[in-house]
């Protein structure tokens, strides 16, 4: 079965029912979703289906191997990818044979000639589900390999289904081909179009979406980490905890900035950032389904390494800073509006977070966490208004087992604190103990 707009409670919804009804008996299954997802994936089962016993597959190869070997003791297994045509010879050597099978994203199998699309056709499973809101970007061809994932030889080997469907429809735009395909592949494909159900959706849908520091940046993170803790310490026994606000404000901005990409301080750092790399991907898959997007950050010289991954990428865009003339902001936002070429407006925390009309954009990328909720809401909100006709996706990046994770659980444990939280920096310290501020840096 493809989902061409299908959602991660529903199959979560599927699982937990086949487990409940078979106890014991019940057979693991196994999601295989960009890296960007996964720990999503794991989340969203966390919250929603929490009986479900569910297991990443990460790590280097031996702790990947490790886990893989424990299959059994799960319900949900999550991998990517990348992780999964590496590992394929564990899985095969287990000889597993999952419940439920699902390709998330299934546009990365879309090339039936990859190692991604190899890799997940060796896998065993009773029923396959293929989750994608692009099954066709450039060629019939991709469907028929998302077809060879979930039905073999439904659709004939490639050489025969592209004689019979793909070379008629396309050079020849045969209506009969085409309408034979459309019945073929009609019963097998739950398809639900964002505007035919716009009216039940919600206004505005807030996903946190998970990253994982790499080897390069969590030794760095690890590194300043102990460094800060050791000198948060001491600045507090030295001139008290009031005292010291600057200090740890300081300290906190660094492991922030790490997060988002060590080279924001670090001149000599030659590494990866992990958030980069997710935000790149899912503005990617988001562009490739026809979303306009507003990404803002809080820091403005991290658009410097955002705008040359949009370059390699072709991806056209704007920018909305502090530098940028009061006059010309309204030709910005004009040109984005109208404009449908242009698919993504950078735009910084100070200078565009209120004063903005951006009805042109349906969805929101916040690179890095605002603290002060009732400002990020501004930022949304600069989509998320009168005028606007579709339902707004708002994105919130945050890093594992980081400072920013750590802020964003206080957050949920301190409601009486959100509406005021940063409005300053000094009300946010302000607000917070001192066990929370070591908690931070924990």
């Amino acid at each position: 079965m493809i989902w061409v707009f299908g959602k991660t409670l529903q199959m979560l919804a599927v699982i937990l029912s086949y487990v409940n009804e078979e106890g014991k008996n019940a057979k693991p299954s196994l999601v295989v979703c960009p890296s960007s997802l996964t720990l999503n994936w794991l989340g969203e089962c966390n919250k929603f289906t929490p009986t479900l016993k569910a297991c990443v597959i990460s790590g280097n190869a031996q702790e990947r191997e490790k886990k893989i070997s424990k299959i059994e003791n799960y319900n949900l297994v999550i991998t990517s990818y990348d992780s999964l045509k590496r590992d394929i010879e564990f899985y095969n050597q287990k000889s597993y044979q999952f419940k439920y099978m699902i390709a998330d994203e299934a546009q990365y199998i879309k090339n039936n000639n990859t190692q991604n699309a190899k890799a997940i056709k060796q896998i065993m499973a009773m029923t396959k589900f293929a989750s994608t809101g692009t099954p066709i970007e450039n060629s019939l061809s991709e469907l028929w390999s998302i077809f060879d994932y979930i039905m073999p030889g439904y659709l004939f080997k490639y050489r025969k289904f592209k004689e019979l469907y793909e070379t008629p429809i396309v050079k020849d735009n045969n209506q009969e081909k085409m309408n034979s395909l459309k019945r073929m592949i009609e019963p097998f494909i739950l398809r639900r179009i964002k505007k035919e159900v716009l009216t039940e959706l919600p206004d505005k849908t807030v996903t946190i979406l998970y990253n994982e520091m790499q080897e390069e940046q969590e030794k760095v993170y690890l590194a300043y980490l102990a460094k800060s803790k050791k000198e948060v310490a001491e600045e507090i026994k030295l001139n008290g905890f009031e005292n010291s606000q600057i200090k740890i404000l300081a300290l906190l901005m660094r492991l922030r900035q790490i997060c988002c990409h060590p080279s924001l301080f670090l001149e000599d750092y030659n590494g990866e950032s992990s958030k980069l790399t997710q935000c790149i991907e899912v503005m990617e898959d988001a562009i490739a389904s026809g979303h306009k997007i507003l990404l803002f950050s809080g820091y403005t010289s991290m658009f410097e390494m955002i705008e040359k991954e949009l370059k390699n990428k072709n991806i056209s865009y704007l920018k909305l800073t502090g530098q940028t003339k009061v006059a010309d902001r309204i030709n910005l936002v004009d040109k984005f509006n109208e404009d449908e070429s242009i698919k993504v407006f950078l735009i910084s925390l100070k200078a565009g977070g209120t004063g903005l009309n951006l009805t042109g954009a349906d969805m929101v990328i916040h690179y890095d966490p605002w603290w002060n909720l009732s400002a990020e809401n501004q930022a949304t909100d600069r989509t998320y208004r009168i005028g606007q006709k579709n339902n707004v996706q708002v994105y919130k990046l945050i890093t594992k087992n980081s400072i920013e994770e750590k802020i964003y659980e206080l957050q949920q444990k301190k409601a009486k604190l959100i509406d005021n939280m940063l409005s300053t920096q000094s009300t946010f310290i302000n607000q917070l103990s001192k066990e929370d501020i070591m908690e931070l840096f924990g």
